[in-house]
């Protein structure tokens, strides 16, 4: 079993051991905290789904309501005049072969991409390059799109992507330490509606198991699954 700091297991005698509402459990993210940069906020919902199985898959995007509190780059893949949308849009990168030939060469310098559905046929040979790293466009993720310079202004306002990984677990992140707990339970609502909504059909039994939210540097504390519509609730 792994060791942890004196203010980890500090913080971790401050979490009660039954599960409280959003809105606390932002509270007390927030108190125990202690890390001298600003923590990374992420929710941990355990589902009731078995992803080994085609037709329980869980995967998409939301928006949340107040950003996520990261600076995305975004990079695509694009020409003519959708090349030109997206630099006004304030893409980072814009550009086809030049874009490619960086990537091929190991270097990342941005967070999302974006392709126009004619630049797929190129972009696909990147496949097995930007897969792993979660940067392949995807049309059902909103990233292969004529409208670049709303996918950029999504991507760069706060849009992020849930999947749920083998053990049906969907990681979420929901904001910053410097957030206020109001702003942090607010983006978990919205990110709570869509998992909830996006319920694969074959899953059966219950569907939200456990929820955890937790920063960077602190435990996970237990989030009450009952409470959806009262997001800010005590």
């Amino acid at each position: 079993m792994a060791k942890h700091g004196k203010k980890y297991d500090a913080a971790e005698k401050q979490i009660p051991a039954e599960a409280v509402s959003p809105l606390e459990a932002m509270k007390l993210l927030k108190e125990i905290s202690t890390a001298n940069f600003d923590e990374t906020v992420t929710g941990d919902f355990r589902l009731g789904i078995d992803t080994r199985q085609a037709d329980q898959q869980l995967r998409g995007t939301v928006s949340l309501p107040n950003g996520s509190g990261k600076t995305v780059r975004v990079a695509v893949f694009a020409e003519g005049e959708a090349a030109r949308a997206a630099e006004e849009a304030g893409a980072d990168i814009v550009g086809t072969d030049i874009l490619m030939e960086q990537i091929q060469a190991g270097e990342f310098n941005f967070d999302a991409a974006v392709a126009t559905p004619d630049q797929m046929g190129k972009v696909g040979r990147l496949g097995k390059i930007l897969g792993p790293r979660g940067l392949m466009p995807n049309p059902k993720l909103g990233t292969v799109t004529n409208d670049v310079a709303k996918a950029i202004s999504e991507l760069k306002g706060g849009r992020v992507e849930y999947r749920a990984d083998r053990y049906g677990i969907a990681h979420v992140v929901l904001g910053k330490v410097s957030f206020t707990p109001e702003q942090l339970a607010e983006n978990y609502g919205a990110v709570y509606d869509e998992i909830l909504r996006m319920k694969p059909a074959a899953a059966k039994g219950k569907y939200v198991k456990s929820i955890t939210v937790s920063a960077t540097m602190t435990p996970g504390v237990a989030v009450d699954s009952a409470v959806t519509r009262a997001y800010t609730a005590e």
